[in-house]
C-alpha cells in the first residue's frame, strides 16, 4: 500500500489552531468554576469578611468552597483534548475546496491510466499550494448561549471593582478567624478611630497608627472601637464620658469624649493613650464703631465677631432704653408695649469666618424707635451652639432725618401717636394748628389736602376710640406725606432747584452728616442740570436772542464748567466744616441762577441740530460709563465685602458712588464731585432702574438723529440700534443680580454708541461739504474756540474733543511711541505718586 504524501500544512497556523481549540473548549466547560472563583477573590479583597462576624464568614465560605468544587466537577465530565485530526479539520473548513482532506485522499479508479494518474497529481499540487496558505483559526468564545443572564461579566466586574478600592493582602484576614490565629497573628487584633465634629474640618484619627501616648482632640470628638477574633478577649476602659467605661467587652464600641481622660484597650495588642480635650471656645462679638445713619436713612452698625472654628450665625437685638428717653411733650406717657426688634446679622459669603468685620444695615426709619435711645446686643452663634452676647452699646436709633420743617414736624407727631394712642387727641390739635395757615406753609396743593384727610380720618378714629389697626393706618399716611413734602413733586426745574438750595441749607444749619449733605449736593446738581437743559430749549426757540433778566435789569453768562467749580467749592467747604463760608457761597449760587443765562459753547452763536445730537450721544456715554463704573465696584465689594463702598481699586466714574468727578476726564474744573451720596444707596435695583431710564433718553435721540437717507447716518443708526439692545440686556441682567454680564453689555453699548458718534460725525461732515457757508462759518466758531494746544472743546464744555485724532498716514507708529513713553515714564520712579497712577489708569485703559 503507498504511503500518503506529507501535508504541506504550515506548522504555526495549526499549533495555533490547536490552542485555539483547547482554550474554547476550557472556557465552555469551566466558566462557572471561573465565575464563582472570581466573586470569592472579589469578596475577599473587599474585606466583606471583616463585616459579618466569625459564624457568617465560616457558613458563607464552605458554601462557597461547596460550589466552587461543584462547578470543577461539571467542568471536568464536559471537557475533552482537542486532537490532531480536530484540529486539521477546523483548519480545512476554512479553506475553499478542502484541501487537507483532498490531500488525505488516495485515487479510487483510473489508478492504471496514465492520464489519469497525471490527473490525479495535478489536483493533489493544486491543493497541496491551497494548504499551504493555511490561516490560524480563531476560536469561538462566545457564551451567550451557555450563559444567557452574563453572570461571568458580572463576576468580572466584581473582581475589577476589587482589585480598584481593595487589596490582595485583605484576603490573609480570613486565616486569622481559625481557632488560635488570634494569637499568632501579627498586628493589632483591633481597629479604633477618633472622628472629630464635622464642623472643625479635622480629619479623623486611626488609632492604631498613633504611636504619641497623648492625643489632643476637639470636645465631642466621637471615638469607634471594633474588637475581632473571641468575644471578651478584648475590653476597653476609658474616663473621658461622665460616667466612664470599665472592661466593656462587646465587639463594637463608641462614644464621644467630653472631658480629658484616659482610653486604655486590653487584650492581644492592647495599647493606651491619655486624650487631651480641646475644649471649644465660645464666639466673641463686639461693636467695632459708631453706629449711623446713612444717606438713605440706614442705620449702619459696624461690628467684629470671631470664633475658633467660625461663627456659624448672629443676630441683633434693639430695645428701647426708656430711663434715656427724654420724657418730654408726647412723650410724657407711658410708651405702650412693644416687641423688642431681632434681626440677624450678615454673615461673610465667601471667606474664614474665624475672625471677621461686618457691617449691620438695616433701615429703621418707620420704627417707632426711630432717634430714641436704644440699647443693641449682638449675638454670635458657632456650630456647636455656644452663644455669646456682646456688651450692651448704647445710642440714638440711627433713621432718616427730614430737613424741611414741615416734614419733620410731621414725623415727630408720627412719633408721639406710635408711642401710645393716648396721644391721639394731642396729635390732632397740633395737626389742625400747623394746617390752619397752609398757603404760609405748604408748598403743594396735594401735600395739604393728603394732611387734612389724614387729620378728618384720625379724629374720626378717636372720637370711637382708636384701635391699633388704625393707628398703624395713619402712621402710615402721615410717614408718607412727610417723604412727600421732604422730596417733593415739583415738576419745573426752577422750583425744583430752589427746592434742593432750601433743603441743603437746613442741613447745613441742623448739622448733617457728610453722606446726607452729599445726597443733597447730588440733588442740587441734578435739579440744576434740569434748569440749564430748559434754559438752552428755550434760549433755542428764541434764536439765542433772548435770556432771563436778572432784578437788575443785567444778564449774566455761565458755562457749565462755572456752575460744577462753584458746586464743587460748596461741597468742598461743607466736608471742612466751614458751613457758615458754604453758606454763603450757597446763597451767592443761588442768587446767580435766578438771574443767569445759559452759554452755548463761549456764548457764540447756536448749535446746529447735529451739534446738539453729538452733545446729547456724548453724554448718554459719559452717563453709561458711569454705570458702568458703579456696576465694576458693585462687584468687586462682593468679593471685598468689608470694604468700603467704592474703595475698591481706587474706581472712579459718573454717578458711580464714591466717584470723585462727573465724568473720568474731571481731573479739574470737576474734582471732588458729589457722587459720594451713593454710597450705601444705589443698589442693584437702581442701577437697572437708571439703565433703563438712559436706554429711554438714548431711544428718544435716535428719533431725532440726522443724517436721515445717507450711509454714514444709516451706519449711525444701526450702531444706536445695537447700543440700545445691549443697554436693554444689560438692564435684564442688573435686575437678576448678574453684575459680571451686566458689565460685559454695557461694555458693548460703550463701544456701540462710539461707533454711532464716529458714524454721525462723518455724516454731519459730510453734509458740512454739501453746505460751504454753513461748514465756513461753523469752522470759524470752532477756531476762535480752540485751547492754547489748539484744541476744540468737546461737547458740555468738557475738557475733551470729538475731533478724528487719527489722522496721518502714520498714525499707528506715533499711537506706539505713545504707548512706550507712557511705559518708560511709568518705570521712573522717582515721579510723583499722582502722575504714576494716572499713567497706570492710561495704560489699564489703552
Amino acid at each position: 500500500m503507498r504511503k500518503r504524501p506529507i501535508l504541506p500544512i504550515p506548522r504555526l497556523s495549526l499549533l495555533l489552531t490547536h490552542a485555539g481549540m483547547l482554550a474554547e473548549r476550557v472556557w465552555r466547560a469551566f466558566w462557572p468554576f471561573f465565575s464563582v472563583l472570581m466573586l470569592i477573590l472579589a469578596a475577599l479583597m473587599l474585606g466583606l469578611q471583616d463585616l459579618v462576624t466569625v459564624e457568617t464568614v465560616w457558613i458563607v465560605g464552605s458554601l462557597s468552597v461547596l460550589g466552587l468544587l461543584a462547578a470543577l466537577a461539571l467542568g471536568a465530565r464536559r471537557f475533552h483534548l482537542p486532537s490532531r485530526a480536530e484540529a486539521l479539520m477546523r483548519l480545512d473548513e476554512t479553506l475553499p475546496g478542502r484541501p487537507i482532506q483532498a490531500l488525505m485522499d488516495s485515487q479510487a479508479i483510473g489508478a492504471m491510466d496514465a492520464d489519469s494518474v497525471a490527473l490525479w497529481h495535478a489536483h493533489q499540487n493544486r491543493m497541496a499550494q491551497r494548504a499551504a496558505q493555511a490561516e490560524p483559526v480563531k476560536p469561538n468564545l462566545r457564551l451567550a448561549d451557555r450563559d444567557p443572564y452574563a453572570l461571568r461579566y458580572s463576576a468580572l466586574l466584581a473582581l475589577v471593582i476589587a482589585a480598584l478600592f481593595g487589596s490582595f493582602w485583605r484576603i490573609g484576614s480570613v486565616a486569622e478567624m481559625t481557632p488560635g490565629a488570634a494569637m499568632a497573628g501579627q498586628g493589632p487584633s483591633w481597629e479604633g478611630w477618633v472622628e472629630p465634629p464635622r464642623y472643625t474640618g479635622l480629619p479623623t484619627l486611626y488609632l492604631a497608627d498613633q504611636s504619641d501616648p497623648t492625643l489632643s482632640i476637639p470636645q465631642g470628638s466621637r471615638v469607634t472601637l471594633r474588637f475581632y477574633g473571641e468575644v471578651g478577649a478584648h475590653s476597653l476602659t476609658e474616663t473621658t464620658t461622665p460616667l466612664g467605661t470599665e472592661a466593656a467587652t462587646a465587639p463594637e464600641q463608641e462614644f464621644v469624649a467630653d472631658r480629658s481622660g484616659l482610653l486604655r484597650i486590653d487584650g492581644p495588642s492592647g495599647r493606651d493613650w491619655t486624650l487631651d480635650i480641646i475644649a471649644d471656645v465660645p464666639p466673641q462679638i463686639a461693636v467695632a464703631d459708631i453706629a449711623e445713619a446713612e444717606a438713605g436713612g440706614q442705620m449702619k452698625l459696624p461690628f467684629a465677631a470671631g470664633d475658633d472654628y467660625g461663627v456659624q450665625s448672629g443676630s441683633a437685638t434693639i430695645e428701647l432704653d426708656l430711663a434715656s428717653v427724654d420724657r418730654r411733650y408726647g412723650l410724657t406717657h407711658e410708651p405702650e408695649p412693644r416687641d423688642v426688634i431681632s434681626v440677624e446679622l450678615p454673615m461673610p459669603i465667601t471667606g474664614d469666618r474665624t475672625d471677621f468685620i461686618e457691617d449691620f444695615i438695616e433701615d429703621f426709619s418707620e420704627h417707632p424707635w426711630a432717634h430714641l435711645p436704644v440699647k443693641i446686643t449682638l449675638t454670635a452663634r458657632d456650630a456647636a451652639d455656644q452663644e455669646t452676647q456682646s456688651e450692651p452699646y448704647m445710642t440714638a436709633l440711627p433713621a432718616r432725618r427730614f430737613f424741611d420743617p414741615l416734614a419733620a414736624a410731621i414725623i415727630e407727631q408720627r412719633r408721639d401717636l406710635l408711642w401710645t394712642r393716648e396721644n391721639a387727641p394731642r396729635v390732632a390739635q397740633l395737626l389742625r394748628a400747623v394746617s390752619h395757615l397752609p398757603e404760609d406753609v405748604f408748598r403743594s396743593d396735594t401735600a395739604y389736602l393728603r394732611l387734612r384727610v389724614t387729620l378728618r380720618r384720625l379724629e374720626t378714629f378717636t372720637e370711637y376710640g382708636l384701635k391699633p389697626k388704625q393707628q398703624a393706618e395713619i402712621a402710615q399716611s402721615l410717614w408718607d406725606l412727610a417723604v412727600l413734602i421732604e422730596e417733593g413733586t415739583l415738576a419745573d426745574a426752577l422750583e425744583r432747584m430752589r427746592r434742593a438750595q432750601e433743603r441743603l441749607t437746613e442741613a447745613m444749619q441742623n448739622g448733617a452728616t457728610d453722606e446726607e449733605i452729599a445726597e443733597l449736593m447730588q440733588e442740587l446738581r441734578e435739579a440744576t442740570q434740569d434748569y440749564m437743559r430748559q434754559l438752552q430749549r428755550l434760549a433755542q426757540e428764541n434764536n439765542g436772542e433772548e435770556g432771563q433778566q436778572g432784578q437788575n435789569g443785567e444778564t449774566m453768562q455761565m458755562t457749565q464748567d462755572d456752575l460744577q467749580r462753584m458746586m464743587d467749592r460748596i461741597q468742598e467747604l461743607m466736608e471742612q466744616g466751614r458751613m457758615a463760608e458754604a453758606q454763603q457761597a450757597l446763597e451767592e449760587f443761588q442768587q446767580m441762577m435766578e438771574n443767569m443765562r445759559i452759554t452755548q459753547g463761549q456764548g457764540q452763536g447756536q448749535q446746529s441740530e447735529g451739534q446738539q445730537a453729538m452733545e446729547g450721544l456724548a453724554e448718554t456715554l459719559r452717563e453709561q460709563q458711569g454705570l458702568s463704573d458703579q456696576a465694576f465696584r458693585d462687584l468687586q465689594e462682593q468679593f471685598n465685602p468689608g470694604a468700603q463702598a467704592g474703595e475698591n481699586q481706587g474706581n472712579e466714574g459718573r454717578n458711580g458712588g464714591q466717584g470723585r468727578g462727573e465724568s473720568h476726564e474731571g481731573q479739574g474744573g470737576q474734582g471732588q464731585g458729589s457722587d459720594q451720596a451713593g454710597e450705601g444707596q444705589q443698589g442693584q435695583g437702581s442701577l437697572a432702574d437708571r439703565q433703563q431710564a438712559l436706554r429711554d433718553e438714548l431711544g428718544r435721540q435716535q428719533q431725532n438723529l440726522p443724517g436721515a437717507g445717507t450711509p454714514e447716518g444709516e451706519s449711525a443708526r444701526d450702531a444706536l440700534g445695537r447700543a440700545g439692545r445691549a443697554m436693554d440686556e444689560a438692564e435684564q441682567a442688573l435686575r437678576g443680580d448678574d453684575l459680571a454680564e451686566a458689565i460685559d453689555r454695557q461694555s458693548e453699548a460703550m463701544e456701540a454708541l462710539r461707533e454711532g458718534m464716529r458714524s454721525l460725525g462723518e455724516a454731519l461732515a459730510q453734509n458740512q461739504q454739501n453746505q460751504p457757508g454753513q461748514g465756513a462759518q461753523e469752522g470759524d466758531m470752532q477756531a476762535n474756540n480752540r485751547d492754547p494746544l489748539g484744541r476744540s472743546p468737546g461737547a458740555a464744555g468738557s475738557i475733551s474733543t470729538d475731533d478724528n485724532l487719527l489722522q496721518g498716514e502714520d498714525v499707528y507708529r506715533r499711537a506706539r511711541e505713545l504707548l512706550d513713553e507712557i511705559r518708560r515714564r511709568t518705570g521712573e520712579s522717582d515721579r510723583p505718586e499722582i502722575e504714576l497712577e494716572y499713567l497706570k489708569r492710561l495704560l489699564e485703559r489703552f
